[in-house]
């Protein structure tokens, strides 16, 4: 098979582009085509053969890609991808866009329909910071975004999932049934010294400090109970959290990635009141035998076992979280345990059941091809 690898954008190495980077342990010769990328900042993925729209000279001058969204469409559409017989996007945005030649399979892992053209259009503008003037503008904008977003699940043949909670949304929104493959965690994480739960003090929570991560319950909760507590992220809420934060709350702002399983790894538990889609960090979390107290919505619940390596709490308010944390104060967790759990998320396990359903697919479509 030869394969071509598609992404929304990379200007960043996060979630999307850690799978991305396993996908390239299976196929490494496969090139990667993409809107706009920023090679020093993608980690092992700027090393490989990235292919750019023409979008990336205005990317280099704005160095913002999210400026560029209303011309993504047609730059994602305009790569040329002859001569593949497997199309691989990687999408939360336009990836899956892309126009597969007619004699390619067009494989789709699909992080989320678009959230903040389909359910998340007020958070992802305040997050974003944009002006009410603009807000009118961008809304049509993204109206127009949501009719082609629709348009283009037709051009996908197969739709992996990264969550049950994606593929709810993906049946919802494109009516399109998919195969549900959760995210890998690394194995730097699997590989840290366990820390007996004894030996554990603060509650630790990672993530960009933006509003709907809900740093803020965590903050909130601490000042009321004197919680010790960790926050590891950078982001647009880092002001306004330090003000609020008491002698409880300690910031260790950015901290790269080979440093993060020790903080995971001496946490008494990493605290998650955010909604998200899959959410790397509960694994990692559990990778390093910690457990998770999760709000009960979102791809987490595929992730964490209730009782066994974490618990959940029902709703985003500070009573329902300090509720959920004495009652884990109640519990016993075994780390060992806990990260038995997280190995079946590792990145070999994740690597065979893409590679699986991959060649699954290209054999299905040529034997359909063949009976044609």
């Amino acid at each position: 098979m030869r394969i071509a690898i598609v992404a929304d954008w990379l200007p960043v190495f996060a979630g999307a582009e850690h799978s991305i980077a396993e996908w390239t342990a299976v196929w490494p010769q496969a090139p990667i085509f993409t809107t706009v990328a920023r090679k020093r900042n993608i980690g092992p993925l700027g090393q490989k053969d990235i292919h750019t729209s023409r979008l990336q000279k205005w990317f280099r001058l704005l160095r913002r890609h999210e400026v560029l969204l209303p011309a993504m469409p047609r730059a994602v559409e305009d790569i040329d991808l002859r001569g593949f017989d497997v199309i691989l996007s990687s999408s939360h945005a336009v990836g899956k866009g892309i126009i597969p030649p007619a004699n390619a399979v067009h494989v789709c892992y699909c992080h989320t329909p678009m959230r903040y053209a389909w359910e998340m259009e007020d958070p992802y503008l305040d997050d974003f910071r944009v002006p009410q003037f603009l807000r009118p503008l961008i809304r049509r904008q993204l109206k127009k975004l949501r009719r082609w977003d629709l348009s283009t699940a037709k051009r996908v043949d197969v739709f992996l999932s990264n969550s049950t909670e994606t593929q709810e949304r993906i049946m919802r929104t494109y009516a399109r049934e998919s195969t549900v493959i959760p995210p890998p965690v690394s194995d730097r994480f699997l590989a840290e010294a366990i820390v007996p739960m004894e030996e554990r003090e603060a509650y630790l929570a990672v993530g960009r400090l933006v509003p709907y991560k809900r740093f803020d319950l965590l903050i909130q909760l601490s000042n009321e109970t004197h919680l010790p507590l960790t926050i590891i992220g950078t982001g647009q809420e880092e002001k306004r959290l330090r003000e609020m934060a008491g002698p409880q709350v300690h910031f260790q702002g950015f901290v790269p990635d080979e440093a993060l399983p020790k903080f995971y790894a001496s946490a008494k538990a990493l605290l998650f009141p955010q909604h998200e889609d899959a959410g790397i960090v509960p694994l990692e979390a559990q990778a390093c035998g910690t457990p998770v107290i999760a709000y009960q919505r979102g791809g987490v619940r595929d992730t964490v076992k209730e009782g066994e390596t974490g618990i959940f709490f029902a709703e985003q308010t500070v009573a329902s979280l300090e509720e959920a944390i004495k009652r884990f104060d109640t519990l016993s967790f075994d780390p060992t345990a806990i990260r038995e759990h997280a190995q079946t998320f590792s990145s070999a396990s994740f690597r065979q059941r893409m590679q699986e359903e991959v060649e699954r697919a290209y054999e299905r479509f040529c034997i359909r091809n063949e009976a044609e």
